[in-house]
């Protein structure tokens, strides 16, 4: 899949992608994301060609230069329905560049896979993606009374 708007491409990642990802996922800031935490190039090269089962995972680079700025992910849950997420890095926050890329995956969604409908799980403390869900027109379905978070051991994203 191959996804361009105005300055990002949407792409499968690249082994030269392994130094970006690492840069934001060595830290990641949202706890429900701690499982992702990347400790070595070795790693990040692991995690970029390995995902959950029916997950996909998609690198958003910047046109220009061809340097990974985040990813998008995709769980197709059925038919029409699909769970949608992303990371960023920091460093590139404030320049509309995460609604530009989930712009461009959701209408790629609705467009090309036969999206019907469309959802995403943000954490109450994750005030950036609450924003950018609401800038999106996306509407709160739902929320936890009391929500939990776990925080898992790392993984080493070593094949099975």
């Amino acid at each position: 899949m191959k996804i361009e708007t105005e300055r990002l491409v949407i792409r499968d990642f690249q082994k030269r992608d392994v130094v970006g990802l690492l840069e934001y996922l060595s830290n990641p800031r949202v706890n429900c994301f701690a499982a992702d935490r990347l400790c070595s190039e070795e790693a990040a090269f692991v995690y970029m060609q390995y995902s959950q089962k029916d997950m996909q995972r998609y690198a958003v680079s910047l046109k220009k230069e061809d340097f990974i700025i985040g990813d998008v992910f995709v769980l197709r849950e059925n038919e029409d329905t699909y769970n949608v997420g992303w990371h960023f890095n920091k460093r590139f926050e404030g320049k509309g560049l995460a609604r530009e890329a989930v712009i461009g995956l959701l209408d790629y969604l609705f467009r090309e896979a036969g999206a019907r409908r469309i959802y995403g799980f943000v954490e109450d403390d994750n005030i950036r993606s609450k924003r950018l869900c609401e800038r999106l027109g996306m509407r709160r379905e739902g929320c936890f009374k009391e929500f939990v978070t776990f925080i898992p051991q790392i993984r080493n994203y070593a094949p099975i």
